[in-house]
């Protein structure tokens, strides 16, 4: 796997993400987290795009006419032609591979108890807003939604406790 191939996928799944998504922007924290990091990728992209093509040569001529000493670009452009340095390359490492791998896979089991999360949120949103107190709502229909509620209540009234959640013990 080159490490190119990775910088690519990576793009391509990170084009598919909805920034503009309400998960983004609900926590201050996460939101600056994730500014940071779109504003990091901005960087790689253009830094990416800069240097896919090789550099353009050097004007040596341009450098005699405004430089006072020419024989110091003289000695500097015979250098520069001289000069063939290897390109440098990268491989990924099978540590580095398999350490990232299983950051994935708990990231990809995180996500999923999140969704699991997010279900039970939603449904307990929807049961709330059906179940919502209004000026029409009796005891006994708040006893019916807060069954755990209504029974510590009779049991503080039996036991004749009415004061117990309100004073210091």
């Amino acid at each position: 796997m080159s490490f190119s191939g990775a910088i690519r996928r990576t793009a391509q799944r990170l084009s598919s993400v909805d920034w503009s998504s309400p998960v983004f922007k609900g926590d201050h924290e996460l939101a600056a987290m994730i500014s940071g990091f779109r504003a990091w990728t901005a960087q790689a992209d253009a830094m990416a795009e800069k240097y896919s093509a090789p550099p353009t040569p050097v004007d040596f001529a341009s450098a005699k006419k405004s430089v006072r000493d020419v024989a110091l670009v003289d000695a500097l452009e015979k250098m520069y032609s001289s000069s063939s340095p290897p390109a440098q390359t990268y491989e990924w490492s099978a540590d580095d591979q398999a350490s990232k791998a299983e950051q994935i896979e708990e990231a990809k089991a995180g996500l999923a108890f999140t969704q699991e999360m997010i279900e039970d949120t939603q449904k307990e949103i929807a049961y709330l807003r059906v179940n919502k107190t209004t000026r029409d709502t009796y005891t006994s229909d708040l006893k019916e939604v807060y069954p755990d509620i209504a029974d510590e209540v009779e049991t503080e009234i039996e036991k004749r406790e009415w004061f117990t959640d309100t004073l210091g013990k």
